[in-house]
């Protein structure tokens, strides 16, 4: 029962007060002055949710900042400092400069922009891919087992592969060391084979 009564005295006491706020004749809380009656250190979530996260504890250390209606006195030297400085500018050059900041701020953002846009496509060009893997398969294949190449050579063309003779097949095999290998067939002067395939001669451009 006592629980009881002093719930029912709260509730009849909360609703006098909202009635009290609701009156047209009341004046509006924002523009009343704000005193702290109670400073705690402790951490008040109320206040954490009301500032968004800004404000976690409601002490001394703080009220002075957030309740404060001036700034502090060394902004307030440098507000009169700039005022003072703002009305010796005449207007021609106070447009002069005024002209000059947007013309900084404009280039200094189209910098930004152009920064923003080679970034992107820089990474759209890393992302994309810049070969064909078939091609790729099918150079090494034909460097590292000569597939797909053709053992004709342009008439005119100065140096001859030999793969059809009877020493090609040796002259493959040992192609990793590069020794002159006499073929028979050839002329007199011996002709150094790399590969199974005749260089030219000294006097000659290479192909």
């Amino acid at each position: 029962p006592s629980v009881l009564d002093s719930f029912a005295l709260l509730s009849g006491q909360l609703n006098t007060l909202n009635k009290v706020l609701k009156h047209e004749k009341t004046p509006l809380l924002r523009n009343q002055v704000i005193i702290p009656l109670v400073l705690s250190p402790d951490r008040d979530e109320e206040i954490m949710r009301q500032t968004e996260g800004r404000v976690p504890v409601f002490s001394h250390e703080v009220v002075p900042d957030h309740l404060r209606t001036k700034p502090d006195p060394e902004v307030e030297e440098q507000e009169k400092q700039l005022i003072t400085d703002a009305a010796r500018i005449s207007p021609d050059v106070a447009q002069k400069q005024i002209q000059s900041l947007n013309k900084m701020c404009s280039n200094l953002l189209e910098k930004i922009n152009k920064e923003e846009r080679e970034s992107e496509s820089g990474g759209l060009r890393q992302n994309k891919q810049t070969f064909n893997p078939a091609d790729t398969n099918a150079l090494v294949a034909a460097v590292a087992f000569g597939k797909g190449l053709s053992n004709r050579r342009p008439p005119g063309s100065g140096g001859s592969v030999q793969s059809g003779q009877p020493g090609a097949g040796a002259i493959i095999a040992g192609a990793s060391g590069m020794q002159p290998v006499p073929m028979s067939g050839a002329p007199a002067q011996q002709q150094p084979m790399l590969a199974g395939v005749q260089m030219a001669q000294a006097g000659q451009p290479g192909k």
